[in-house]
């Protein structure tokens, strides 16, 4: 079956099991989950229900999309995403992306966890993502043109939204929550980065460093959804910390800063 056929039948399963469709999409990331337990009236759907969909493997990530009411706006939260490490193909990491645009989706909110590289930077910091690195080595739009889906060579001149950006800002201000800006570099993983990789991407202008969100970023532009990047600080990146890296780290300072992380979020909904 085409791509374009599979998000059709994802389409119309989902638009069936709900009463409105939603304008706002939420991508959740390690310990982030959390926001899509705050969703009011929910049709919580597996994800191993949904046709075409891959499944999450990972510690943290539930593996399921709640559709309802977050403060006052339908949004469709993925309460667990997909990673490329999990070896996964990039089509089907940002498949919920397409089909999030194809059920209504006009802008989207992407979480995660990251290491902070920016040496002012302390895990629970919130960082508002300013742009991108893709250290992927690839791409999620290569392969065939669907004209449906977007432009053949997008620009990513404003991967995140300069306007949700100082939407965030303003609501975090009226709202005494302190937030960081930066520079996101997506790495492939599984593995964490070396310290001299870490020197490396600082070098290059990356603030913090993940492995996640840069895929489903691409996407989401190339399909025309305004995009806001949202990274919790977990953990100080390899060389910086004195420690070493772990997800329990990950888990565990998600967790301390899911009051303030809820709270913005829920926040910027409202005002989007």
């Amino acid at each position: 079956m085409e791509l374009l056929d599979k998000i059709i039948e994802t389409k119309q399963y989902l638009l069936a099991k709900i009463q409105q469709a939603p304008s706002i999409g939420l991508v959740l990331g390690s310990g982030l989950g959390v926001l899509a337990d705050q969703i009011s009236n929910p049709v919580i759907i597996p994800y191993h229900e949904i046709p075409h969909f891959p499944l999450s493997t990972v510690e943290g990530h539930a593996g399921q999309l709640v559709i309802g009411q977050l403060s006052g706006r339908t949004v469709a939260a993925m309460q667990g995403r997909f990673h490329y490490y999990e070896g996964h193909s990039l089509a089907a990491v940002t498949y919920p992306i397409r089909v999030m645009k194809a059920i209504g989706v006009q802008q989207i909110i992407v979480t995660n966890a990251a290491g902070g590289i920016d040496p002012a930077f302390h895990p629970g910091d919130l960082m508002l993502i300013q742009d991108h690195i893709n250290m992927t080595g690839q791409n999620p739009l290569i392969g065939p043109h669907i004209e449906t889906f977007g432009v053949r060579f997008p620009d990513m001149s404003e991967a995140y939204s300069k306007t949700l950006i100082t939407l965030a800002k303003e609501t975090a201000a009226k709202h005494q929550i302190h937030v960081v800006e930066g520079v996101y570099a997506g790495m492939p993983g599984p593995s964490y980065e070396t310290p001299a990789e870490i020197r490396l991407l600082g070098q290059l202008g990356a603030s913090a460093v993940g492995m996640s969100t840069v895929p489903e970023v691409i996407t989401a532009r190339h399909a025309g959804i305004e995009v806001l990047g949202i990274s919790c600080i977990s953990n100080l990146a390899a060389g910086i910390s004195r420690f070493a890296l772990t997800h329990e780290e990950v888990m565990e300072t998600t967790e301390k800063s899911k009051g303030k992380f809820l709270r913005l979020v829920k926040e910027i909904v409202a005002a989007m």
